[in-house]
C-alpha cells in the first residue's frame, strides 16, 4: 500500500456493511489531513510511536484511525494480519494499535491474555459498539483505552472517551454502550438520530448517522440503529 500516494492523492474507503450495504466513500487529500490531525491529537501520535495495524487497510478504522496518521508524522507502521496469539506475542513491541470489539472478545479469550501487560500501551478500539467488560477488560491489564466512534463518512476518530482507571469507567458507566465525550465534529440530535458535521465529514452538510443516541451529563451512548 502507498501511504504517500493516499495522503497525495486521496482514496476510496470501503463501509464495513455492519450498518447496511457496503458502499465506497471517496475520501480527499483535504478531508483526510483533517481526520489525521484529529486522530493525531485525540489517540497523542507522535513521530516516536510505534503502530501496530492488525485492521484491514481498505476500511477507515484500519487506514485511517492510526495507520495513515502515524505515517503522516514519520512513526513507525507494522500492517499485519489479525491473529490473536500472535496480538499478544507483539504488542508489547508497540505504542499504539486499534481493535475492533470482534478483535477484543477473541483477544480476551486467548490463554495469553490473562497475564498480559499492556501498561505503556494505547488501545483505540471502535467499528462496533464497546462494551463495558471489553473496556474493563484491557484497563485492568494497564492499557490506556480509548472507546471510539467513527464512520467512513465522518472519519475514525470523530467521538471518543479515554479510559485509564477503572475509576474512570465507573464515573460514565451506563446500561448503554458509550459513544464519546471528546467530540472532535458538530453534532445534534434529532427524533433520537444523531447528526455529525464538520471538516472531517465527506459531506459538507450535516450527514444523519442512522445511529440512535442519547446525550446524559454531557456524554453520548448508543441507543441502537434507526431502523
Amino acid at each position: 500500500m502507498n501511504l504517500r500516494k493516499i495522503i497525495n492523492e486521496g482514496c476510496v474507503i470501503k463501509t464495513s456493511g455492519t450498518t447496511g450495504t457496503p458502499k465506497d466513500i471517496i475520501q480527499t487529500p483535504e478531508k483526510l489531513k483533517a481526520a489525521d490531525e484529529i486522530a493525531i491529537a485525540s489517540q497523542r501520535l507522535t513521530s516516536k510511536s510505534k503502530v501496530y495495524t492488525i485492521c484491514k487497510t481498505t476500511h477507515a478504522g484500519g487506514l485511517l484511525a492510526q495507520t495513515l496518521p502515524a505515517f503522516r508524522i514519520g512513526a513507525e507502521v507494522s500492517i499485519e494480519p489479525f491473529n490473536a496469539f500472535a496480538f499478544c506475542r507483539e504488542i508489547k513491541k508497540y505504542t499504539h494499535t486499534h481493535i475492533t470489539p470482534g478483535h477484543a472478545r477473541l483477544i480476551m479469550r486467548t490463554k495469553g491474555f490473562k497475564d498480559l501487560d499492556l501498561t505503556g500501551i494505547w488501545i483505540t478500539c471502535g467499528s462496533d459498539p464497546v462494551e463495558w467488560n471489553i473496556i474493563e477488560a484491557f484497563v485492568n491489564r494497564g492499557a490506556t483505552f480509548m472507546a471510539n466512534w467513527g464512520m467512513s463518512e465522518i472519519g475514525p476518530c470523530a467521538i471518543n472517551r479515554v479510559f485509564r482507571t477503572i475509576e474512570d469507567i465507573e464515573t460514565v458507566k451506563d446500561e448503554q454502550t458509550i459513544v464519546g465525550t471528546l467530540e472532535w465534529c458538530e453534532t445534534k440530535i434529532i427524533d433520537r438520530e444523531l447528526h455529525v458535521r464538520g471538516d472531517i465529514c465527506v459531506y459538507d452538510d450535516w450527514f444523519a448517522t442512522g445511529d440512535l443516541v442519547k446525550r446524559q451529563n454531557g456524554i453520548l451512548y448508543y441507543m441502537g440503529r434507526k431502523t
